[in-house]
């Protein structure tokens, strides 16, 4: 070796000499230094002195040899961790990036002419990287990016360092290959340094980005997975904060593989450790599952929540503390949320599981009020929340009344009296969580627990209708409030960090957070409410319609700017138009004197007519199209009279044009379910109907019998059936049929009809004329119609 570290020091230490007495010189002769002096409080004079002629020193360094030097000296007086910022700035003004990177790029790939060995060149290397990289700036710094890719490399054990004649600071040699040194060997302070950049890195607003973009994921798997230097203990807690921030979901999607395979052997080593270690995995397990809706969800993925759940069983099934508890619960609901209770196990464990969550959930909201919850309570309560959420799902599921529930989801073999014990426990639990939200004032709107709570109360008022009917009737101003709160124009923050944090399995997911996601929750159990006189009394008392038009109206302000494969269907606006229905059916004046009923008119009639051309929102035009009905039947036309005068007037009467635009769609709808079958057989449902049947046809049917009770209450609709073409197009498919699909579709059908019948004289012969020549078609079957006629 052509020259020692310590002669460099030595030589450095002269040169020191040299240009400290050239500075004083200098400053003797009037020179001005403007280099500021650092802040080094913790250091004596002697060492501020020293420090300052090193840093002196290093600015005037003539070669290498003389940077390194007064590095190692700075370093001695101050470890670069504790480096101030103003130091930082003119070290890296002196040396930059391109010595550590060259330092680190000499160790591993060699070169004849290095003074020191690859372990001194790798150890100053990087504790220059970790020094500067603890400004900010110098994080961000494109040339400290570059380097990530190295340090990575070291990390996982998959860069050798080269060197004849190479010996680590352990004074180890490879024994694999002549002058190599596995990076397995890393010195642990040099992977302490490494660790301290990519942690720096990923701290930053866009350093997961960078890190995932340069490859962290896939080499500190690799990591893990060989065990390297610190790999457990610095290396998985940073892919977890990689997997559990906004990467997370892109990490998987570009390397699953290797994140599969990781989760693999944490499950393996879940399994195998010891009580206490389990217990304390449970707290970080969770960060490493693959988020939901994701592509990861194969047999092997499967097998892996399986081999979780077995472990989880016996700690589920032991007396465990508080804060053990919690943990277990956490991770058992992300299992939940994962894969459903299919994998979850027997019956008997599955109703533990929903007792033990049931049970903390009790005890901790029947605090007295003014009760603080900790941070750590509110995470396992919002566990236990969606433990509970799925347990309501699937009790209310058993019976032969209900469908089966989807594969994967179920709980295998649940008895009844396993069901309804479920459902008592869950009625206990949320008895208690109403206690709490009772509680709640507007001040605490925006924070996020209020939230899970809220929440978890609608999954069970969705499902169940009959338990504590006073207690949520009670409740729902503040639920009504809560709704009106975050449907405002703001942004909720907190709920939207909230949202993409707790995996919600449902179609909100994949979608931003906005404030009508609150609503949207309460709206199944609105439509069930508003149809119970008690609870509908308060909900209008709270002008909850207005709320739902302005909900429909937001809602159809953002469909109809969406076109193809970007219009996807909204339930919850057809359980909106089921609420309002609910109302307009029970409460006619409402409906007459609110003004918010007229406005949902003028949306109806807007936007009917563009939903023509929307065939996935089929059952969306259904509750349009019948809520319009149903509205339509309650007004009258102002200058109409009885019978065949009124009928005479219909096309001269006052109709406003949106009217007119609403009920020329309307009728244009009801034509479009049936068509006529082969030969002279049934009608049959036409193929684009034929996929939303079972929803949209029971609106079709209650919309035809509306249509009759508009024609009898605004005359002029019968005259309009006649122009726009709908009443001779429905009597030719009668006429060409036997019958219709089934007996309600033709009840429905002679209702509208007959009211025809009765209020427009042209219309009553066109029907009369159709009813002579087919005297086998389903219109022959209709005997209301036919009296009618005779009369």
């Amino acid at each position: 070796m052509v020259r020692t570290l310590r002669m460099a020091e030595s030589e450095a230490f002269m040169s020191l000499e040299e240009v400290s007495t050239h500075s004083n010189c200098e400053e003797h002769s009037g020179a001005d230094d403007s280099s500021p002096v650092p802040d080094t409080n913790n250091l004596s004079a002697t060492q501020r002195e020293l420090l300052e002629r090193s840093l002196h020193a290093l600015t005037h360094a003539k070669n290498d040899s003389h940077i390194l030097a007064a590095l190692l000296l700075i370093t001695q007086l101050c470890p670069a961790s504790q480096l101030d910022k103003v130091t930082l700035h003119r070290i890296f003004e002196a040396v930059g990036f391109n010595l550590p990177a060259r330092l680190l790029v000499t160790a591993v790939r060699g070169s004849e002419g290095s003074e020191l060995p690859p372990a001194d060149l790798l150890s100053l290397g990087t504790a220059l990287l970790a020094g500067l990289s603890t400004d900010p700036d110098m994080a961000t710094h494109p040339q400290m990016l570059t380097t990530i890719p190295l340090l990575l490399g070291l990390l996982e054990g998959d860069m050798p360092v080269s060197k004849t004649q190479v010996q680590s600071k352990a004074g180890l040699r490879s024994g694999n290959e002549p002058g190599m040194v596995p990076a397995s060997n890393l010195d642990e302070a040099v992977a302490v340094d490494c660790y301290q950049v990519l942690n720096t890195v990923c701290a930053l607003p866009r350093g997961p980005d960078q890190l995932l973009a340069r490859g962290a994921v896939p080499a500190l798997c690799t990591a893990v997975f060989k065990k390297q230097t610190l790999s457990r203990e610095k290396g998985l807690p940073l892919l977890a904060h990689l997997l559990s921030g906004h990467v997370g979901q892109r990490a998987w999607k570009k390397h699953q593989p290797e994140l599969s395979s990781l989760l693999v052997g944490i499950a393996e080593d879940f399994s195998q450790a010891p009580e206490q270690d389990r217990l304390e995995m449970c707290s970080w397990i969770p960060q490493f599952l693959p988020p939901l809706g994701g592509e990861a969800h194969t047999q092997e993925l499967r097998d892996v929540v399986t081999r979780l759940w077995e472990t989880v069983h016996p700690m589920m099934q032991c007396k465990l503390g508080a804060q053990h508890l919690g943990q277990v619960l956490v991770l058992s609901a992300c299992l939940l949320d994962l894969s459903g209770w299919e994998p979850a196990g027997s019956p008997k464990f599955c109703c533990l599981l929903v007792n033990r969550a049931c049970v903390e959930v009790r005890m901790t909201l029947e605090e007295p009020p003014g009760t603080q919850l900790s941070l750590q309570q509110q995470q396992v309560l919002t566990a236990c929340f969606r433990i509970m959420e799925a347990a309501m799902e699937q009790a209310c599921s058993q019976g032969a009344s209900r469908s089966p529930a989807q594969p994967g989801t179920a709980i295998a073999e649940l008895s009844l009296q396993q069901s309804r014990q479920v459902l008592g426990v869950l009625e206990e639990a949320f008895s208690a969580v109403i206690y709490y939200l009772q509680q709640v004032n507007p001040s605490q709107y925006d924070d996020p627990f209020i939230f899970a709570t809220f929440r978890a109360l609608c999954v069970w008022l969705a499902e169940e209708t009959s338990c504590l009917k006073q207690e949520v009737t009670a409740l729902l101003p503040l639920l009504i409030g809560y709704a009106k709160h975050h449907l405002q124009e703001r942004k909720d923050e907190g709920l939207a960090d909230w949202m993409s944090e707790v995996s919600v399995n449902d179609s909100l997911q994949a979608g931003t957070w906005t404030g009508e996601d609150v609503l949207r929750y309460l709206l199944p159990a609105l439509c069930h409410l508003s149809a119970e006189e008690e609870p509908r009394k308060v909900l209008l008392s709270l002008d909850t319609p207005a709320l739902l038009v302005a909900f429909l109206t937001r809602g159809w302000t953002a469909l109809r700017t969406r076109s193809g494969k970007t219009v996807t269907r909204d339930p919850s606006l057809e359980t909106a138009c089921s609420t309002l229905l609910n109302f307009t059916v029970t409460e006619p004046d409402r409906v007459r004197t609110d003004t918010c009923f007229a406005s949902l008119e003028a949306l109806l009639s807007e936007a009917l007519p563009v939903l023509f051309y929307k065939p996935c929102l089929l059952v969306l035009a259904a509750n349009f199209c019948t809520l319009g009905l149903m509205i339509g039947r309650l007004k009258t036309t102002i200058t109409g009279g009885e019978g065949d005068h009124a009928a005479s007037m219909c096309t001269t009467g006052p109709v406003e044009s949106g009217q007119r635009q609403f009920f020329s769609a309307a009728l244009r709808f009801l034509l479009g379910p049936l068509q006529v079958g082969e030969g002279s057989g049934p009608a049959r449902v036409s193929p684009a109907w034929e996929q939303w049947w079972e929803e949209a046809g029971d609106l079709w049917r209650l919309g035809l019998q509306a249509l009759g009770g508009c024609v009898s209450t605004q005359p002029w609709i019968a005259t309009l059936s006649r122009e726009e073409g709908w009443l001779q197009d429905t009597l030719s498919l009668l006429e060409a049929s036997s019958s219709l699909p089934d007996p309600q579709s033709q009840e429905a059908l002679e209702e509208a009809l007959s009211a025809i019948a009765q209020k427009c004289p042209l219309c009553r012969q066109d029907i009369t004329a159709c009813m002579k020549r087919a005297d086998r078609s389903s219109l022959h079957h209709m005997a209301q119609l036919k009296r009618l006629l005779k009369d």
